[in-house]
């Protein structure tokens, strides 16, 4: 690349970075990008860099991969329903240890890269996401309803923590446990934390990472730009289903809400949020809120 193709790209990105300059923008992080050690090294590489040039980013992360592993160690196999994993108290447990292993991870690489990051105590994070029990109805059955165990749904979230870190400049890394008034621990989708926590932040941004290109039809062809009507044509036509339906779920409560726009991007692309957000080239869907 000569010097003129790069100074064209960052010139590129100016209008980019005034228009976000201040907005905050929720990236839940997830799929190839939290194992590929490149990909975990550009992921850390472009936060601090929106951090650098005035936006707030936060992060929510799964851990599907690495919780799945450290079940095969102990002989048990990860069960899911419609993109939720079943949830027993030692399935719990296990977890629980993965998300806070990987938090610290991500906390630690992004300041070995220079920035400032900072994740949820066990004390915080009991007042962090209220939660309670997920009750889920089988359609098309007779059997009622399915006991996904230590699944849980928000009931709340408190933004305070995410305030007070972003005011001091620090990244906040958020794991998608919640508690219930009674300290009993949740295990909820990341996807779904990640959105409602857009909601109730007022990001600018939700941005989904995943395995994919994005939203694919029927003829797996991605699907550049989506409104929620379309949305819910694609869910009825079972075109949707899978991981991609929580997924899918956050962005529609996200567009619909206070969120201007999310982005369902390909995770497994090197700088894959420096595309989406700061250049002309999108890497995955647009989903805007009409």
């Amino acid at each position: 690349m000569t010097p003129n193709e790069k100074a064209k790209i960052l010139s590129e990105a100016l209008p980019y970075i005034k228009k976000f300059s201040g907005k905050t923008i929720v990236i839940k992080y997830g799929g190839n990008a939290m194992i590929d050690e490149n990909l975990k090294h550009s992921f850390a590489k472009d936060v601090v860099l929106l951090k650098l040039v005035g936006m707030n980013p936060v992060i929510v992360h799964g851990g599907g991969p690495q919780i799945n592993e450290n079940l095969d160690k102990i002989g048990k196999k990860g069960e899911f329903y419609n993109g939720m994993r079943i949830t027993d108290e030692e399935t719990m447990s296990v977890v629980y240890e993965v998300l806070t292993s990987i938090s610290s991870e991500i906390v630690n690489l992004i300041k070995t890269i220079g920035g400032k990051a900072n994740s949820l105590s066990r004390k915080e994070a009991l007042g962090f996401i209220r939660a309670k029990k997920l009750i889920v109805d089988r359609k098309n059955t007779q059997s009622g309803s399915i006991d996904l165990g230590h699944v849980g749904e928000i009931e709340s979230i408190n933004p305070l923590f995410i305030e007070a870190l972003t005011d001091h400049g620090i990244i906040p890394v958020i794991s998608p446990i919640g508690f219930s008034k009674d300290n009993k621990m949740y295990n909820i989708n990341a996807d779904l934390v990640a959105g409602k926590l857009a909601e109730v932040i007022n990001a600018e941004k939700l941005v989904l990472m995943t395995n994919t290109k994005g939203v694919l039809d029927k003829e797996k062809n991605l699907i550049t730009g989506l409104v929620p009507k379309e949305i819910e044509s694609l869910i009825k036509k079972e075109v949707l289903s899978g991981g991609m339906l929580p997924k899918i779920q956050a962005a529609l409560l996200a567009a619909k809400t206070n969120v201007n726009s999310v982005h369902i991007i390909d995770g497994r692309v090197e700088h894959a949020l420096l595309l989406e957000i700061l250049t002309d080239q999108g890497v995955g869907t647009l989903i805007k809120a009409q």
